[in-house]
């Protein structure tokens, strides 16, 4: 089963895949012109890869966290796939991709925190299943 993960902000997309279930690896981000080009092209990302499951990362116990989850909710739907979406929580995921990467990224911009993100979402649902 292809595994696909989603860090959903305001102007970048952090992307990764599990192909098999046990290696995830990051991919490029998208960057956000608006909301339905970024909804294109998270589509055609699925459907190239043939992902079979997308798991989203939603913020919680923040102070705008019942808003980005809506924002995101809504995203989703513009996807308009078929496939199946799980949410799992991000909390903390952005701080600990940049611990990560510390000394190595030095742009942010660039959306490969984003992606790093989108891994560790991906890596924390795999574990949790394998429970």
């Amino acid at each position: 089963m292809k595994i696909a993960s989603l860090d959903i902000g305001l102007k970048r997309i952090g992307v990764a895949i599990s192909p098999n279930g046990s290696i995830v690896m990051p991919q490029p981000a998208i960057i956000r012109k608006n909301r339905n080009q970024a909804s294109r092209e998270v589509r055609e990302f699925i459907n190239e890869w043939e992902i079979d499951r997308v798991i989203v990362g939603l913020p919680k116990d923040g102070s705008s966290s019942d808003e980005m989850e809506r924002r995101i909710k809504h995203f989703i739907s513009l996807v308009d796939t078929n496939i199946e979406v799980i949410y799992q929580d991000e909390q903390g995921t952005s701080f600990e991709a940049s611990e990560m990467t510390k000394g190595e990224i030095k742009h942010k911009r660039d959306g490969r925190l984003d992606s790093i993100s989108a891994k560790i979402i991906l890596e924390r649902y795999l574990e949790r299943v394998r429970r």
